[in-house]
């Protein structure tokens, strides 16, 4: 919404075509709320990383930890992609 000005339950949001959305998605500044969280998160930058906050911290190591537990194959992985992309082209 605050980058684009698109509700995701409105019928915009809705009728959306599944490719739009991911280049939207893939699109996000860092200064929306998601786009900030996806920097947080892949950060790796060791200049970058001495000036996060204990809160940048605590949510880069959560989802490090949590991804680190994940072991999944390759066609596990694609397998699950092609859900994902079913399940929001159906939306």
């Amino acid at each position: 919404m605050k980058q684009y000005g698109v509700r995701m339950y409105s019928k915009d949001f809705r009728e959306m075509k599944w490719e739009e959305f991911k280049s939207l998605l893939i699109g996000l500044d860092a200064d929306t709320p998601l786009g900030n969280l996806v920097q947080i998160r892949s950060e790796n930058d060791p200049k970058i990383l001495e000036h996060f906050t204990s809160a940048q911290h605590r949510i880069r190591n959560e989802w490090i930890s949590k991804h680190s537990r994940v072991n999944m194959s390759d066609a596990d992985h694609r397998q699950f992609l092609s859900q994902m992309e079913n399940y929001f082209s159906g939306l």
